[in-house]
């Protein structure tokens, strides 16, 4: 397993990360310890939780994930680069969510907790938070850093321009500032190439790809025809996955990378995520399981590589898909 720097600092993380939020809903606790156990054997050392996970998350259940892991964790914390994300509402009180001091302070005394450390090596925010000012997060941020409750700072899910607005009010301010940032990135969805990308190359942000599988429709294993079964991500996830991927436009490229590749003796789920992985401006790919077995399989993308002609094909198929990206550009 290769290690690559996080952005510009000196922390290194495997190229695959172990994203966890699946358990405590369509994994328990005894299937997340064998999933947890096969990434180990794999030689991931990274990590990802959220507070509010598992998913779909709700206040009943946020928090049962990071318990899993902190559980799973214990006598080998030294040995993984552990994160989690704070903003998904924890509770049914106004300041149970979202990005304020109150509740960032509060979040992450609650993940140590449930994680049984006493420190995380990245810490996220999750989503941006339209009600609270930018400078009032980082400022949380800076001084959860300063206690050594997080060594580094990272976000999620923000657009470019936030992205930039929080690189400079912590340059203003002399905040610890995001070194990463989470992204959906795949084979079908490419919207981060636009601005996101670049300024991370520009300010060495490292970029966590998440979604690199498209939710499983990369596998193939999905009939447009048929609805998704039972404990899928797109059964649990409901519209929040079909909007973004159960569409003709996705299938017909899944579809013609699987004429494609099958021939040459590739698996389209292994192509994307070494597509992925080709790519410069990636640290580390999430990858998510609901069994040690399906892990495995995933993980098998190092025994195969991609010449020219492959990465050049995969990367073309988003733009065969037409109207989609020109939408997009517009």
């Amino acid at each position: 397993m290769r290690t690559k720097k996080l952005g510009r600092t000196g922390l290194k993380v495997s190229e695959v990360c172990l994203g966890t939020m699946t358990f405590g809903n369509q994994c328990d606790e005894k299937t997340s310890f064998q999933i947890m156990d096969r990434a180990a054997d794999a030689g991931i050392n990274f990590l990802d939780a959220a507070d509010g996970y598992p998913f779909p998350s709700t206040p009943e259940t946020a928090g049962r994930t990071e318990e899993i892991v902190g559980n799973w964790l214990r006598g080998k914390r030294q040995h993984f680069v552990l994160a989690s994300k704070a903003g998904m509402r924890m509770g049914h009180e106004p300041n149970e969510a979202g990005l304020s001091r109150k509740h960032i302070l509060e979040a992450i005394d609650g993940s140590l907790r449930r994680l049984s450390t006493d420190y995380l090596d990245l810490y996220q925010t999750h989503f941006p938070d339209p009600d609270t000012p930018i400078d009032e997060t980082l400022s949380a941020l800076d001084v959860i850093v300063k206690s050594g409750r997080a060594r580094y700072i990272g976000c999620s899910n923000l657009p470019a321009w936030q992205l930039c607005k929080a690189l400079w009010t912590s340059d203003r301010s002399g905040f610890a500032r995001y070194e990463s940032t989470q992204a959906r990135y795949n084979l079908l969805y490419r919207d981060i190439e636009f601005e996101l990308a670049p300024l991370c190359v520009d300010q060495q942000i490292g970029i966590l790809a998440y979604n690199p599988l498209a939710g499983g429709l990369l596998t193939g294993k999905y009939d447009r025809m048929k609805p998704p079964p039972a404990n899928t991500r797109f059964a649990i996830g409901g519209k929040l996955y079909t909007g973004r991927y159960w569409n003709n436009e996705c299938f017909n490229a899944v579809e013609q990378l699987r004429n494609f590749l099958e021939p040459r003796g590739k698996s389209l789920s292994h192509a994307a995520l070494l597509w992925l992985l080709h790519q410069p401006v990636i640290t580390s790919v999430i990858v998510g399981a609901t069994s040690a077995e399906q892990l495995a399989e995933t993980m098998r993308y190092s025994e195969t590589s991609l010449d020219a002609h492959e990465i050049e094909r995969c990367g073309n198929i988003w733009f065969d898909m037409g109207d989609v990206v020109e939408v997009r550009e517009a």
